[in-house]
């Protein structure tokens, strides 16, 4: 819901930064990877215990996927690099939870696994409604320009780092946050399968 407009304001930026990356050599498959390995370092932080020293690589994480399409659009676009890019996101996305599971397993087993399976119902009706909007010649670049359509939510990439960022300031309330947060994803993904079939039935 807030992609939008985070990408109206960071974007000039975002722009600069890559183009200055891409004119010292960095590709943007290297920035994309080091950004996935700072969030899994951050993920592990989180599971043996000091989410609040998470912060900084969480953080840094996301200003690498932020400048990783800066970087492509300063230089050459690739399908393999939005594949790349979304996987890496992806699994950066499952990390954190995951994380918070590992750091206690029994108070937040449940939460964790709801939310886990929230992100993922979650996934699979944004990566199918991109087919649907490919397949149909759709376009939108209201997130910015992307490899594939992004259809826009409830909560984007957005909340779900705000999200993070309160996990790791307030890792003790972790399961109502879960709870919460993973019901929405719910709702979320449940609405774009609505309008997935009001606008792709035949």
């Amino acid at each position: 819901m807030l992609d939008a407009t985070a990408r109206r304001l960071l974007d000039p930026t975002l722009n600069r930064l890559g183009s200055a990356l891409a004119e010292r050599g960095y590709t943007a498959n290297m920035v994309t990877m080091t950004g996935l390995g700072l969030g899994l370092f951050a993920a592990v932080l989180i599971a043996i215990g000091h989410p609040g020293f998470a912060l900084i690589p969480l953080l840094a994480s996301r200003l690498a996927d932020g400048l990783d399409g800066a970087v492509a659009r300063a230089t050459t676009k690739t399908d393999f690099g939005g594949y790349l890019d979304i996987a890496a996101d992806f699994l950066f996305y499952g990390a954190i939870p995951l994380a918070f599971v590992l750091m206690d397993p029994a108070n937040h087993g449940a939460a964790g696994a709801f939310l886990l399976a929230a992100f993922y119902f979650n996934g699979t009706t944004f990566l199918g409604y991109a087919i649907l909007a490919e397949k149909h010649d759709m376009e939108t670049q209201a997130q910015g320009i992307k490899s594939l359509y992004y259809s826009n939510g409830l909560l984007e990439g957005t909340e779900t780092i705000i999200f993070f960022i309160l996990l790791c300031f307030f890792a003790g309330s972790f399961s109502i946050m879960a709870w919460i947060f993973g019901s929405l994803c719910f709702l979320g993904g449940g609405l774009r399968l609505y309008a997935a079939s009001r606008i792709f039935s035949d």
